[in-house]
């Protein structure tokens, strides 16, 4: 047993016996079936606490023959699995936590002393069959299997730290990458190999020095989806558990689009917020906002506009495949938007190729980002929100229009176009605010047609739903008359109380006070 080799399993021990543990067992299931298979090489990348160490020790503490953890897996999903007792503590483990290394040594050091910590615990494990002190880590590997028929398992964490941390230094990167490549691929040595981090393989090029790794990265994480986050389930039983909103956490929290699972959820915040017994934003580490800020200030043309659109509540189109999975070399705006998804800051829907922001916890980040300058015509209008919401609710249609006005004039020179879907935008962004006691849905299916906006009121708020319908060049009387004609109001039959019809109209021949407003109740037949 020891730090590298055939770590204890004191790390997961810790984790299940914590206040809150969420089985994610079955993600060993997955592992199992790739081991000693072309698939063997694995990338899982996601953002920032999303739970990625803790896979890590959870495997670790599965296949390392440096322990007996047979009690700490009973009872959860993957002592039910046929392969559970075949590869249970069967392994030699090798952990690398490249964080450390990259702190403990010096730059132009870190692949020499990573090497020597580990051959210093092979040595004294297999000392009699390495006989010279200056082979190389991956020789000493190799050696080691042909006397033993022994495969290893290697575990990488904060693979990408090099990365993300020595941006500057391409030369560090690449020799750290050729290094990874000589020490697995093509090993026979290898049953698995399981690297994450925030950034998918790195890219050099038209080629890369990891091309044998499979890619589990946020725009499309295959059979580990549902060991990404929490799922809406497990959420759902949490919040029984602790007595909480479950309708509140998925406003804070959920937002992460997957292929099969539409609803994944920040775990981390998720655990903090059941803990702490009320809602907020838990997502900081060392990516503040201030690192946002870098990405969305960046000059791409486009780059802004897409950025409002989606504070707007819109959904936004990007190309994720030019991407080098650094955060450095950018070539287009889609660059930047694709390193956010991997970030966490937005999410990502492979099906529609768009994105979006997730959640209220990432819009707070996105605000605190933006409140530093450079984005106060945007501030501005997030700043009116309140009272548009209140005026509103009252019913005050004149000064909704009036704000609408002003709202539309500030996005404007960020949007740089002047349509319906501008419209849209700006009217999302003005009723930023509404987001705490709402859910916002853009483009919302109804009865006989897409009404433009609909607030959807959180439980127990007390609050009426809202259903906007945006006009161009037409009349506010027309919007409300579509909503009527098309029975909008179908789609919200299950809510009780108070709604309201809101009809909006932009005509751009007014120069003055173009936008007008209609607000009307509905009364159920």
């Amino acid at each position: 047993m020891g730090i590298y080799l055939n770590p204890d399993n004191e790390g997961f021990r810790e984790a299940v016996h914590s206040k809150i543990y969420v089985d994610k067992t079955g993600l060993i299931a997955n592992t199992n079936a790739l081991l000693s298979t072309q698939q063997k090489y694995i990338c899982v990348s996601r953002p920032r606490r999303f739970g990625k160490s803790m896979a890590l020790k959870m495997l670790a503490a599965y296949y390392s023959c440096g322990c007996d953890s047979r009690a700490l897996f009973e009872g959860r999903e993957i002592a039910q699995d046929t392969d559970f007792n075949e590869h249970l503590n069967k392994y030699d483990v090798i952990f690398l936590n490249m964080q450390q290394f990259l702190i403990e040594a010096k730059d132009h050091e870190i692949i020499e002393y990573l090497e020597q910590e580990v051959l210093d615990e092979l040595l004294e494990e297999y000392g009699e069959l390495l006989k010279r002190h200056e082979i190389g880590l991956a020789a000493a590997l190799r050696k080691i299997y042909v006397k033993t028929k022994r495969k290893f398992i290697f575990l990488i964490d904060e693979w990408d730290c090099v990365m993300r941390e020595r941006q500057q230094s391409e030369e560090l990167q690449k020799r750290y990458l050729d290094f990874l490549r000589n020490l697995l691929k093509d090993q026979t040595c290898v049953a698995l190999a399981y690297m994450t981090g925030i950034l998918p393989v790195k890219k050099y090029g038209y080629h890369s020095a990891l091309n044998m790794f499979w890619e589990y990265s946020m725009t499309n994480q295959y059979v580990f989806e549902e060991y990404t986050g929490f799922t809406k389930e497990e959420v759902m039983v949490l919040c029984a558990q602790y007595d909480m909103d479950f309708a509140k956490a998925g406003s804070w929290y959920d937002g992460y689009r997957l292929k099969q699972f539409k609803h994944i959820y920040n775990p981390k915040s998720v655990v903090e917020a059941m803990i702490c017994q009320y809602f907020s934003n838990f997502w900081t580490s060392t990516e503040t906002y201030e690192a946002l800020k870098i990405y969305i200030d960046m000059d791409f043309d486009g780059l802004r506009r897409d950025i409002v659109e989606m504070l707007g509540g819109g959904h936004v189109k990007v190309n994720t495949r030019s991407f080098q999975n650094d955060m450095r070399n950018f070539s287009v705006k889609d660059d930047v938007l694709t390193l956010l998804v991997h970030l966490g800051y937005l999410g990502y829907d492979s099906e529609t190729k768009e994105i979006f922001i997730p959640n209220k916890e990432i819009i707070e980040e996105f605000e605190n980002a933006m409140s530093t300058g450079g984005w106060e015509e945007v501030m501005r209008v997030l700043m009116a929100s309140d009272r548009l919401l209140e005026d509103t609710l009252s019913g005050a249609a004149l000064r909704v229009a009036e704000a609408l006005d002003r709202a539309h004039m500030e996005v404007a020179s960020v949007l740089t176009y002047n349509d319906e879907n501008s419209l849209a935008c700006a009217i999302g962004l003005a009723y930023y605010s509404a987001r705490k006691d709402y859910r916002m849905v853009r483009e919302f299916p109804t009865g006989r047609g897409f009404a433009d906006i609909v607030f959807l009121p959180l439980p127990h708020t007390g609050k009426p739903a809202l259903v906007v319908e945006l006009k161009y060049d037409k009349t506010v009387h027309a919007a409300i008359q579509q909503i009527k004609d098309r029975v909008y109001t179908q789609a919200l039959e299950n809510y009780t109380g108070e709604l309201l019809l809101v009809g909006i109209n932009y005509d751009k021949h007014r120069a003055e006070n173009p936008h007008s407003c209609v607000i009307e109740k509905w009364t159920k037949k």
